[in-house]
């Protein structure tokens, strides 16, 4: 036998579907069923999975079982079917007491997905007791001149059953001088013996009368009470109690020995007949006798054991107040005590259901965890409110059934923020002073891909000196992810892109630690600079990426020779004849060595020096600048021919070199003055020539090293901090790498390369060595720059 709570199915289902709307969750359902005790195990009490109106193919999968509220394991439900059966005999008398309906609540819970159900299982009696007294037999005094209609308690019979199989009425034997009557309060029913006749002791001193309680069962069971009346001699005052109902209220955990009350009886007899002796009705229950006690002699009832309103809210009984007289005569009242409630007992949290390990992309509003509160008290002592005390991201939800929750994600999760929560829930009732319970769950957050790799710094800059080893690894670049496990699993590779140099032709990369190696051997001559991009790739589902930048600077080596262009060079030396007169004076310019070396710096920074000379007491060489002059006049006992041997070598660590061999010829005036034309002319056509080469070749270096320079410092520019390029020398650094004067002889402009000369250095016109011959610009300031810490000098000479 089922009943489903709110009419039929379809009307179920409607309200089933108005609170999800309402709740945003799962609405709980609830079935009642009813069973008579004392069924066999193994009982089907019902089919939960049905009576929820679950699709059959699906029940296998969802799963069922009972959470809490089975006392002591009597029903169980089969997890695959839903089927809920009795696990073992019920006995609704251990479970229930009193007449009214004896409930069972259980908290069904089904799975995949989540939902929390109750079901209410009625107990219905069944009449397997017998009605019994708490005395086999019961003596009443009475004295001869009691009057008719005088009534006697009688023991009351007990009867476990409940409904139509308790105690129905009363029964007596038949006599000519009593009679039954029954009295009924809101618990039991109270037989009465009522004098219908008067008695005489003369005539018969003792009547034996045999009472019979019958239940309402089929078949009616019975219990009977040996009634023996003793006729006693007349005692005409019966003690009478000021009040006739005896009503207080006192709280629960009232301390033992406490006084709660003080009955008072009067009688106007006199001697043994007017001394009154108290006692607690025979009828009570056995709690009343354990927990309250009654002083025969004051009438002073105290608390004997514990007094707790969660057991009983009220306690009923009678006081019998009797003299000492033959017979003696009884008066009897009631006590009623109402039991006030204390807020003694906390509120209990229950967790049924818990999802230990949230994914970090769990969207708002996913539960995690089912779970009710309870309190003992009542009331304001039994009002909760819950509530998470801490600062997550996470909230209950309550649903349509007081004091029960869901906890759910209120926001989105980051486990890059936070790995796991401790979720604290308090729940505190609304008592004086209030009591509360805090119950704390661990959650812990998995890893989702969704952070991609990171570089330190973008863009990324690195110095190569040129002539590397190929294949030798030349940097490393490296990228974190903040992921975890296979998430956070880094490989890199060279991202291809449409620039003019393709950096895969001449770099590697380790996909594993990063390290880039150079493929081949870098010319600073060739290529200053490449960029290439790395990228780096987690190994998540689906896997995330970020790229980085990088700069790669070629950094100059001595690696080339300092080359001649005057003398003209032939096989690794040069060699060239000049003539002059005999009659020159000291000073005078007999030549100039003009060379160049495609280093940059100091590696590029040439030096002349006189290795050999015929006499030398007649030239004298300029070390900057390769011009060749006279240091005297020429005398008649000087050799016509005279050879110079000259190094130019540059100012590299490991200095690099060059020779070329002079031939000065000296010649008579007229002789001089007759070739010089021809000579000037043809030296003009050459140094034309050797000069148009010249600033081909220094004009593309010069053009490649700015260029390098600019974009360099157009990066130190864009960032926020402030580092000195390799290419420069820190800014409190007092040398020069180089110095370049222009000035005129004659009607030609030339620019001389070297090392910084003062202010007052003197620059011989008509010396041509390590110049370059500039086009006729009269009139112009030359600006003359050179490279000195990282600020730009300028110089003019006219």
């Amino acid at each position: 036998m089922m009943e489903k709570k709110g009419g039929s199915r379809d009307f179920r289902f409607i309200v089933y579907f108005v609170l999800v709307a309402l709740h945003g969750q799962q609405a709980l359902a609830e079935l009642r069923y009813s069973i008579p005790e004392e069924v066999k195990e193994g009982t089907v009490v019902g089919n939960v999975a049905r009576d929820l109106g679950l699709d059959k193919t699906s029940i296998v999968d969802r799963g069922f079982r009972v959470v809490s509220g089975s006392k002591d394991d009597f029903f169980e439900v089969n997890p695959d079917s839903g089927a809920l059966f009795v696990h073992r005999k019920i006995d609704r008398e251990e479970l229930c007491q009193g007449n009214g309906a004896c409930l069972m609540e259980l908290k069904m819970l089904v799975e995949n997905p989540l939902e929390m159900h109750h079901v209410v299982i009625e107990i219905t009696d069944v009449n397997d007791h017998f009605p019994s007294f708490s005395e086999k037999q019961q003596i009443i005094e009475i004295g001869e001149l009691t009057s008719p209609g005088t009534r006697f308690p009688l023991h009351a019979a007990r009867d476990p059953d409940a409904g139509v199989n308790s105690i129905r009425s009363y029964t007596l034997t038949s006599n000519e001088h009593f009679e039954i009557e029954i009295t009924q309060n809101e618990e039991e029913k109270t037989p009465f013996l009522v004098l219908k006749k008067s008695l005489d002791r003369e005539q018969k001193n003792k009547h034996s009368l045999i009472v019979t309680a019958v239940d309402g069962g089929k078949p009616q069971r019975t219990g009977t009470l040996n009634v023996s009346i003793i006729v006693l001699d007349s005692n005409d005052n019966r003690p009478v109690f000021s009040h006739e109902t005896y009503q207080i209220e006192i709280y629960e955990n009232v301390p033992v020995g406490t006084t709660v009350l003080k009955v008072n009886a009067v009688d106007p007899d006199e001697g043994t007949n007017g001394e009154i002796e108290y006692s607690l009705s025979k009828t009570l229950g056995r709690k009343v006798y354990d927990i309250f006690e009654l002083d025969r002699v004051t009438g002073q009832i105290t608390v004997k054991g514990p007094v707790d309103f969660e057991e009983s809210q009220i306690y009923r009984f009678d006081v019998d107040g009797s003299d000492k007289g033959t017979p003696p005569l009884t008066g009897r009242c009631s006590v009623i005590l109402k039991i006030k409630d204390v807020n003694d007992n906390p509120p209990e949290v229950e967790v049924t259901s818990l999802s230990n390990t949230v994914p970090e992309n769990a969207k708002p509003g996913t539960v995690i965890s089912l779970l009710s509160v309870t309190d003992r008290d009542s009331g304001a002592n039994g009002k909760i409110i819950s509530q998470i005390t801490d600062q997550v991201p996470f909230e209950l939800k309550p649903s349509y059934k007081e004091n029960i929750y869901s906890v759910v994600t209120k926001e989105f999760l980051d486990r890059e923020k936070m790995s796991q929560y401790e979720i604290t829930i308090k729940a505190t009732d609304c008592g004086e002073p209030p009591l509360f319970t805090v119950k704390t769950l661990a959650i812990q957050l998995s890893d989702v891909n969704d952070n991609s790799p990171q570089f330190n710094q973008n863009p990324l800059e690195f110095y190569l000196v040129e002539n590397n080893i190929a294949g030798a690894s030349i940097f490393a670049v490296t990228a974190w992810d903040n992921d975890i496990n296979e998430n956070a699993g880094i490989s890199y590779h060279i991202g291809r892109g449409g620039t003019e140099n393709d950096a895969t032709s001449m770099i590697s990369i380790n996909p594993d630690n990063g390290q880039v190696s150079a493929l081949k051997k870098f010319d600073f001559e060739t290529l200053k600079t490449f960029q290439f991009q790395v990228v780096a790739s987690d190994s998540g589902t689906p896997s995330l990426s970020s790229n980085v930048t990088v700069n790669v600077f070629i950094l100059d080596q001595n690696d080339n020779a300092p080359v001649i262009l005057y003398p003209v060079s032939s096989n690794g030396s040069a060699e060239g004849v000049e003539e002059i007169p005999r009659n020159v004076n000291a000073g005078h310019l007999v030549t100039k060595v003009r060379a160049y070396d495609a280093d940059i710096g100091y590696n590029g920074w040439l030096l002349f020096s006189l290795q050999q000379v015929t006499d030398h007491s007649l030239f004298g060489l300029d070390r900057y600048t390769g011009q060749i002059r006279t240091l005297r006049s020429f005398t008649e006992t000087d050799e016509a021919e005279h050879k110079l041997l000259i190094l130019v070598k540059d100012n590299g660590n490991v200095s690099l070199s060059a020779t070329a061999t002079v031939l000065v010829k000296l010649v008579e005036p007229k002789e001089a003055f007759a070739a010089s034309d021809v000579k000037s002319s043809a030296k003009h056509d050459e140094e034309n020539n050797v000069t148009f080469y010249l600033m081909i070749t220094l004009g593309s270096v010069s053009a490649l090293f700015l260029i390098s320079i600019i974009v360099l410092i157009a990066m130190q520019c864009s960032k926020s901090t402030d580092y000195t390029s390799k290419y420069l020398q820190e800014p409190n650094y007092d040398g020069t790498l180089c110095h370049s004067i222009q000035y005129r002889s004659g009607d030609k402009r030339y620019m001389l390369v070297g090392p910084r000369m003062s202010v007052g250095s003197t620059i011989v016109p008509g010396s041509h060595a390590n110049t370059l011959v500039l086009p006729d610009r009269r009139r112009a300031s030359v600006e003359v720059r050179c490279l000195k810490s990282t600020a730009l000098f300028t110089k003019s000479y006219r």
